[in-house]
């Protein structure tokens, strides 16, 4: 690819435009290059976040071409269609302004799925010795990975749909943690994502799995949390 790129950017808030901007072409150009150069040669105002922009923070997160990417990892000759690329906020979130949206409510999620360690009382005296063929282990460590990006709270469905959803990534926190054998309020996690908007909301339609950067897949912790939540109810333990 050369010459220049048709990238066309959001701007505004909630109400907003997309605007037009003609960007250089260059070898192993990213989406967030493109962002980069629009902000410090064409237009300082523009809004946007980013860090560490070697796919470390996830800070940098927008909607490209409709679909939710981490730009410092995405190359402009894999979605540059006819010379062009659209480039927006993450969707699901409020907008501050331009790129930039507000976390806040995808962080207050986190916090109503309980999503945080509580340490049983023989943890807190000791550090705990966990084998690392534990099965227990293995699912807890098969989702502890997740950085909260918010790409796959972007790209839920049954967030847009209902926006009390707890959403995928703080549900695969919590199965987490109910399954860290150091973790000494189980029940209190499950009884958080056993409400309406948690984890029975989830309609398994993948596409955290889909577009998560970390390569986890929140729909099978989910689908796990709907079984022990089950269980739980069965045993009348919630």
């Amino acid at each position: 690819m050369t010459g220049t790129l048709k990238v066309e950017i959001w701007r505004g808030a909630e109400e907003g435009h997309f605007e037009a901007f003609e960007v250089p072409t260059q070898p192993s150009q990213t989406v967030l290059d493109l962002v980069t150069y629009v902000q410090r040669k064409l237009d300082p105002s523009l809004a946007y976040r980013f860090a560490c922009r070697v796919g470390v923070c996830g800070s940098c997160a927008m909607m490209v071409n409709g679909t939710p990417r981490w730009t410092c990892r995405t190359h402009v000759n894999k979605v540059a269609a006819e010379g062009k690329v659209r480039i927006a906020p993450l969707r699901n979130l409020p907008v501050i302004k331009d790129l930039a949206t507000d976390m806040a409510p995808f962080f207050d999620r986190m916090q109503e799925a309980k999503g945080r360690f509580v340490p049983s009382e023989a943890a807190a005296k000791d550090v705990a010795v966990v084998p690392p063929d534990d099965p227990k282990r293995k699912e807890a460590a098969a989702g502890i990975e997740c950085i909260g990006c918010a790409v796959c709270h972007s790209a839920c469905d049954v967030v847009a749909w209902r926006p009390d959803y707890l959403g995928p990534a703080a549900l695969n926190r919590a199965w987490t943690l109910v399954n860290d054998v150091r973790d000494g309020d189980r029940q209190g996690h499950l009884a958080a994502v056993a409400v309406d908007a948690g984890c029975h909301a989830c309609h398994s339609h993948q596409s955290c799995a889909e577009h998560c950067p970390v390569g986890l897949n929140p729909s099978r912790s989910i689908a796990g949390l709907k079984q022990l939540v089950l269980w739980a109810a069965v045993r009348g333990e919630l």
